[in-house]
């Protein structure tokens, strides 16, 4: 189906059985592995003047992606995945939050809800020059990419990391203690614009003949995503759980298949009351820096499995 994955069917029929939390023949196995120098073909050479410039070229990324994904070997199950990327942070930007572009592989943006009083006036601009881009580089790398690779879904964060991104997250500490119910209201909203947005970019994947991928390169026939609150490393388990465990159990449901994004040993505190989530398919535990060594970690993986999570 896939030139650069000419075993894809059946290291897709192990990550189906990974869903269910069952084995074909072992388990799923995933690793980069970069082609020899003398194999590899060169890189597009930038020559833009900002690093704006650069990540807002179609031309050029949808290159990148392929001489990038043209280097490597795809061994085990690891699958050629390309997606377009704006950063973590843009589907806060569709509601007005300035995106700042970096020159390594990362943007940020700036808080734009200054004042709870403003919240009312926050909508997602269906017309933002943004959104157009993604759907823009979406449709360069499945043409770019017919029968070569898997196009995958961009890199969203709604619910509490959307949130945070509009309040700033020390401020949004603090709203945790001092306006929990505008929080509260605001958070429906936001959920229900990331449903329309997954869903446009679904039917295109899903017209185009593509399987369900993204940033974590599993790969599904259905509505598959990454479910994630980076924020709630910084309140407690009991604000988590009364705040925004509630709107990723809704994520859960709307979703077909679901691997929760756990970042950092910080947050392993609300590790029970993720595993708990019933409609929750598996856990991905990201220990950071300076925790590396997944044999440190056996117990949250045990931990999960008793939940009947896949890991």
């Amino acid at each position: 189906m896939f030139a650069l994955k000419p075993d894809y069917e059946l290291c897709k029929a192990r990550i189906d059985a990974f869903w269910e939390r069952e084995l074909i023949d072992r388990p799923v196995v995933q690793f980069g592995l970069a082609k020899s120098p003398a194999e590899r073909i060169p890189l597009p050479l930038s020559t833009h003047a900002t690093p704006a410039e650069r990540w807002l070229d179609t031309e050029y990324q949808t290159a990148l992606a392929v001489a990038s994904l043209g280097n490597r070997h795809f061994l085990g199950d690891t699958m050629p995945v390309a997606y377009p990327n704006l950063g973590p942070e843009v589907f806060s930007a569709f509601y007005g939050c300035p995106l700042h572009f970096g020159d390594y592989g990362t943007s940020w943006s700036s808080p734009i809800l200054h004042d709870w009083a403003d919240a009312d006036s926050l909508g997602l601009d269906w017309a933002h020059p943004y959104l157009y881009k993604l759907l823009e580089m979406t449709d360069s790398l499945l043409a770019a990419g017919e029968d070569q690779f898997i196009v995958g879904m961009p890199d969203w964060h709604p619910g509490g990391d959307c949130i945070a991104a509009f309040r700033d997250p020390m401020n949004l500490a603090f709203d945790m203690h001092d306006n929990p119910a505008a929080v509260q209201a605001l958070l429906p909203r936001v959920t229900a614009d990331y449903f329309q947005l997954y869903d446009l970019f679904y039917a295109k994947l899903r017209a185009a003949g593509q399987p369900i991928s993204t940033w974590l390169p599993l790969v599904s026939d259905d509505k598959y995503y990454v479910p994630s609150n980076d924020f709630s490393i910084m309140i407690s388990t009991p604000m988590f759980e009364e705040l925004f465990v509630p709107g990723l159990i809704e994520e859960c449901r709307f979703l077909e298949r679901t691997i929760y994004h756990l970042d950092g040993p910080g947050a392993l505190r609300h590790l029970e009351t993720i595993l708990a989530i019933p409609e929750l398919d598996g856990l991905q535990f990201v220990p950071g820096a300076g925790n590396e060594g997944y044999a440190r970690w056996v117990e949250v993986y045990r931990r999960a499995q008793a939940a009947d999570k896949a890991i």
